[in-house]
C-alpha cells in the first residue's frame, strides 16, 4: 500500500492541486495530512478518490476544517492513530518536539508523521521512523527551499520505505 504525506499546504491551492497530482500519478491507497491546511476550502481538494486522514496544525484558525475533512475523510483533532496495512501510524502537527519525540521513542508505532517546520526529515530511532515530509517554504532557518510531499510504502520498512517529493507549484 503507497500512503502520501503532506503538511503545510497554508492555503496554497497550487501546491494542493501539485500533491494531488503527484499522489494520483503515483497510485496512492491512502492520504494523511499533518496539519496547517488553514481554511476549508483548501481542504476539500483532497476529496479525491483515496483515503484520507488529517490532524490540526497551530495555523488552522477555522473550526470548520473538521468538518470539510470529516465530510470525505478521518478528523483525528490534535494527534491521531491509524493502522495502515498492518503498519501502525502515529500522527501530529508537531508544534511540539517533546510530544513528536514521545511519540518516536515510546515504541509503540512504526512510523510518526508531523510537519510544522516546514523542513523534509526521516529518521530512524529503535524501529520507530519519524517523518516529515517538508511543506511550503517559508523564510525560516532550516526551511526546505521548495514544497516537498513524501510516500510511505508499506511493503518495504524503515526509513527505507519513505521518499521524499520535490514539487513544483
Amino acid at each position: 500500500m503507497l500512503v502520501g504525506i503532506v503538511s503545510d499546504t497554508h492555503d496554497d491551492l497550487a501546491a494542493v492541486e501539485a500533491a494531488i497530482d503527484l499522489f494520483e500519478s503515483a497510485g496512492v491507497d491512502a492520504v494523511v495530512h499533518c496539519g496547517d491546511f488553514v481554511a476549508p476550502f483548501s481542504v476539500t481538494p483532497f476529496d479525491a478518490g483515496f483515503e484520507f486522514h488529517a490532524v490540526r496544525g497551530n495555523n488552522d484558525g477555522e473550526w470548520a476544517v473538521e468538518s470539510t475533512v470529516n465530510a470525505f475523510g478521518t478528523y483525528h483533532g490534535e494527534a491521531g492513530t491509524l493502522s495502515v496495512d498492518g503498519v501502525d501510524v502515529a500522527v501530529t502537527h508537531g508544534t511540539s518536539e517533546v510530544v513528536v519525540d514521545a511519540l518516536v521513542d515510546c515504541g509503540d508505532y512504526d512510523y510518526v508523521l508531523h510537519g510544522h517546520t516546514h523542513a523534509h526529515g526521516v529518521e530512524e530511532r529503535d524501529g520507530t521512523v519519524r517523518v516529515n515530509p517538508g511543506g511550503l517554504p517559508i523564510p525560516v532557518a532550516g526551511a526546505d527551499d521548495a514544497f516537498r510531499v513524501a510516500t510511505l510504502d508499506t511493503a518495504a520498512s524503515g526509513s527505507a520505505a519513505v521518499t521524499h517529493h520535490r514539487l513544483d507549484r
